[in-house]
């Protein structure tokens, strides 16, 4: 048998206080919650909850969010216990499956549970890794489903980044699962030096004075202006002109953002290489890649070089050399040999998966990545730089998070290897320094909950739960026990403000007699005009949201108040919300809210068929055919008050106007009062909303989905239909669109490579800011389409009848793309054609490949052979790689 001394026997060095408090409780065999930051070593703490495991003649699953964590977990754990051993579940393969340690994302196991999976038998520990993950608004949701559903013998083992809530979020482990430890280490494994680097130089960030971190003063300094005025005399007409110019008060020269180069040379020249480079877009990764070898910098030696090249086109030899020069491959080598690589989504995954191996193997020495990064993927280096404290949140720029920037800078310093770890952050015209030092010297990562009902999940608690243990399962949600915390709060404000209230009262005593009578007259008369105010801002509000969500691609119309006041093309529009192109080239979202009135279209323009709206050339084409329209502006409509309700309200006031009170001396000092009283009284109702609301909110929004569900057909009160256990086993976004289209046929005859394209639609959504118009390839996809898209309207109304918003739009924008890959076409062509990263394009069609796997596996017979030809059209060339 294992015991905690034996195994730390295994090692060649002491280990940490934190990792024996953690492997203490979990040989006790208590669920544990290990906070620490990256490279601490919290995977000793899951190694030992595995070797307990197997001691005990048990299973222990391993979890991870990403497939390629995933992978890499697989390998590590094969080499420590043997192959033989160890099984890997992804959505690309089923390796071993049934052996005592296997390795899978997330979504394999909370699936594993609805089944109810004979894999499940004799599992005794769950390790969770990167369990911070829940907070991931589309994909959160499932670790809290896992561990909700998961049976209590198993126990479960939470490794995390450092959280500042860990005590709650183990509170709540333990509310669920039974007495749980709690394990928090802030303490680095390397030390973290921060610098800020300005031109060429290199500044520590912090100075620190009676044991406070206060902002380096001298960096400070320079981000003071001075300003420098100097006259000059206009070479035409002789007159004496002023120029004032700003700039820093000292060292100006010197005071500059560094190129890119410029950075890797300072590191290289101050022995901070290897380095992580973060550049927050990934055409900024590849043109950093092509900069640096434009500049002729080399930061490997001749036999560092030899062995790169001999490990990636290794690590390549599967791939067609036809297929490698379209995928750039060579230029990626030559990158490589000089030690330098891009590191983002956009790429194959073979060629991530070259970049991390000869990075960790000290080969590679400066790696520019996307901050996708910073998740999961063993990959220390000496500095991480970080470029940019901007970054683009899906609607606009935001400013890093001390938790985001934390989350970066974490893999600063590689233990054993490094004395000091090294955060740079490159200088920042638009953020003050004293603000950057401030990002670096919080510590504060709040966990929260994405947690809510989705359609799957509903047909899966009417499968295998009753009523009340469903409600009491959702209510047991990390989510609902946040909110629940949040009520003890509301309460306390509430006692607070009635208090107060009965004292605003006692000045509302009138001597001519009943104050709240004649007070009651005017709030009717207040309360009827806002009423009707609010009436119709309501339904000018619903028809702006409906004409706005009406737009087509090429219609004009004006807007009144966004950025970009005046004309405007529509490009497209997904879920409701158009993107549209303005007269002066730009380009941007509109929503209902940029409207007062529902927009009406002026006229259309033909949109060119061909190139991307991002090109200055699509812009310039499609601006100038709109500065030439002439068209007229729409008037403001008005929107008068109702005459009744104005009558009534005038008959209150005039009542008013005869109440005794009315004559009161004190009558502006008693409605000073009521007004004050009647704020006070509003306040305290929006807190009881507020406690009604928190209190089982999830339980009601599952009402509101299981009342969709009824309304489609999917369960019949508590009882799940034929088409819900179609349902049951359909995970994804567009889960109830694919059970409504199986349920029509709307795949019906089509040919595999149709079927790929159609159901594209629902799996594919474009990362672009302006999608484009996507066309289907054959006119059996376009009359499919067309009765799909009717079915997600049809959807769309059921929900809103019922206040649910889970569905998302069809995007035909993979559709072709799909269709020509399934079709055979060389890869060139088809990347040429969308204009898709290869990374991009091989990961569309992995989920795609993943849908039309579940699909095949609930559907009947023919349908489930239809789907399986489908499926073996995608999976070819660079798709079917799987990394292991």
């Amino acid at each position: 048998m294992t015991t905690p001394a034996a195994f730390a026997a295994q090692y060649p060095f002491p280990l940490d206080d934190f990792q024996i408090a953690a492997i203490d409780a979990v040989d006790a065999g208590r669920s544990v919650l290990v906070a620490a930051p990256t490279g601490s070593g919290k995977t000793v703490v899951a190694e030992y909850a595995i070797e307990r495991a197997l001691d005990r003649g048990g299973k222990a699953f391993y979890t991870t969010p990403l497939k390629a964590l995933s992978n890499q977990k697989f390998g590590d754990l094969g080499s420590r216990h043997g192959a033989g051993r160890v099984g890997l579940l992804t959505g690309d393969n089923a390796i071993n499956s049934e052996a005592p340690i296997v390795v899978m994302t997330t979504e394999v196991l909370r699936n594993m549970l609805y089944e109810r999976s004979g894999t499940l038998e004799g599992l005794v520990t769950v390790i969770m890794d990167e369990v911070h993950y829940l907070q991931d608004p589309y994909r959160g949701a499932v670790w809290e489903e896992v561990l909700i559903h998961l049976a209590l013998s198993a126990s479960v083992v939470c490794l995390s980044a450092t959280i500042s809530n860990a005590e709650e979020f183990g509170d709540w482990i333990q509310t669920l699962r039974g007495e749980t430890t709690v394990v928090i280490e802030e303490r680095r494994p390397v030390p973290l030096e921060h610098h800020y680097l300005v031109g060429r130089r290199l500044h520590p960030m912090h100075i620190e004075q009676e044991g406070i971190l206060l902002p380096n003063p001298y960096v400070v300094s320079l981000d003071q202006q001075e300003l420098r005025v100097k006259d000059y005399r206009r070479a035409g007409s002789g007159s004496t002109q002023t120029q004032r110019t700003h700039r820093p008060r000292e060292g100006h020269r010197g005071v500059y953002v560094p190129r890119r180069e410029e950075v890797v040379e300072v590191l290289a020249q101050a022995d901070m290489l290897p380095a992580i480079y973060f550049v927050f877009s990934r055409a900024g990764c590849d043109r950093s890649v092509q900069w640096l070898r434009e500049s002729g910098l080399r930061l490997t030696t001749r036999s560092e070089a030899d062995r790169i090249r001999e490990r990636a086109e290794s690590r390549a030899a599967w791939i067609d050399e036809e297929d490698l020069v379209t995928l750039g491959f060579y230029e990626f080598l030559d990158g490589l040999t000089a030690g330098v690589a891009a590191h983002h989504a956009g790429m194959l995954p073979v060629f991530k998966e070259t970049v991390e191996e000869l990075f960790e193997a000290g080969l590679v020495k400066v790696v520019f990545a996307t901050e996708t990064l910073s998740l999961g993927i063993n990959m220390p280096a000496r500095t991480v730089v970080i470029e940019d404290l901007w970054k683009f949140q899906g609607e606009r720029h935001e400013i890093l998070t001390p938790g985001e920037y934390t989350q970066l800078t974490g893999r600063a310093g590689r233990r054993g290897i490094d004395a000091l770890g090294h955060a740079v952050v490159v200088y920042q015209r638009q953020v003050p320094f004293e603000r950057v030092a401030g990002l670096a010297a919080t510590r504060t990562y709040d966990l929260s909950s994405s947690f809510r009902p989705s359609y799957n999940m509903a047909v899966n608690l009417v499968r295998n739960y009753t009523p009340e243990q469903a409600h009491q399962l959702l209510n047991s949600s990390f989510a609902q026990f946040l909110a629940d915390r949040g009520v003890v709060a509301l309460e306390r404000q509430r006692a607070h403000d009635r208090e107060a209230l009965e004292g605003y009262r006692s000045n509302l005593v009138c001597h001519l007699g009943d104050f709240d009578a004649y007070w009651a007259m005017l709030r009717e008369a207040k309360r009827l005009r806002d009423e009707d105010r609010r009436g119709r801002e309501r339904d000018r509000a619903d028809a702006v949201r409906e004409a706005v969500s009406r737009l087509r691609p090429g219609e004009v119309i004006h807007v009144p108040r966004a950025r970009r006041r005046g004309l405007a093309v529509v490009l497209s529009s997904r879920d409701g919300k158009p993107t549209v192109l303005s007269e002066d080239r730009s380009f941007f979202r509109l929503s209902s809210k940029d409207f007062d009135d529902p927009p009406s279209v002026l006229t259309r323009i033909a949109l060119p068929r061909s190139g991307s709206s991002r090109s200055a050339r699509f812009r310039r084409d499609v601006a100038s055919r709109l500065v030439s329209l002439h068209v007229k502006r729409p008037r403001e409509a008005r929107h008068p008050a109702d005459p009744q309700i104005e009558q009534k309200a005038a008959r209150w006031e005039a009542e008013a106007a005869q109440h005794p009170c009315h004559t009161c001396p004190d009558l502006p000092k008693h409605e000073r009062w009521a007004v004050r009283a009647d704020a006070l009284a509003a306040q305290m109702q929006g807190v009881d909303r507020r406690i009604q609301i928190r209190t089982e909110t999830l339980a009601r929004q599952f009402d509101r989905v299981l009342a969709v569900l009824q309304a489609l057909g999917y369960v019949d009160g508590w009882t799940i239909t034929p088409k819900g256990r179609t349902l049951a086993r359909i995970y994804g976004e567009g889960d109830l669109l694919v059970g409504e289209s199986l349920a029509a046929g709307l795949f019906d005859g089509l040919s595999p490579p149709e079927v790929a394209a159609l159901l594209s639609t629902v799996v594919y959504e474009s990362r672009e800011r302006v999608p484009t118009v996507g066309e289907l390839p054959t006119g059996s996809t376009r009359d499919r389409f067309e009765l799909l898209e009717r079915t997600y309207r049809r959807i769309r109304r059921t929900e809103e009848e019922h206040q649910v918003e889970l569905s998302r739009a069809l995007d035909a924008g993979f559709a072709t793309p799909a269709f020509h890959w399934a079709e055979g076409k060389p890869l060139e062509d088809v990347l040429e054609e969308t204009e898709m990263a290869p990374g991009d394009f091989v990961r569309n069609c992995k989920q795609l490949v993943d849908l039309l796997r579940q699909i095949e596996d609930v559907a009947e017979p023919a349908t489930s052979a239809q789907f399986r030809e489908a499926r073996g059209t995608v999976v070819h060339g660079v798709v079917a790689y799987t990394g292991v």
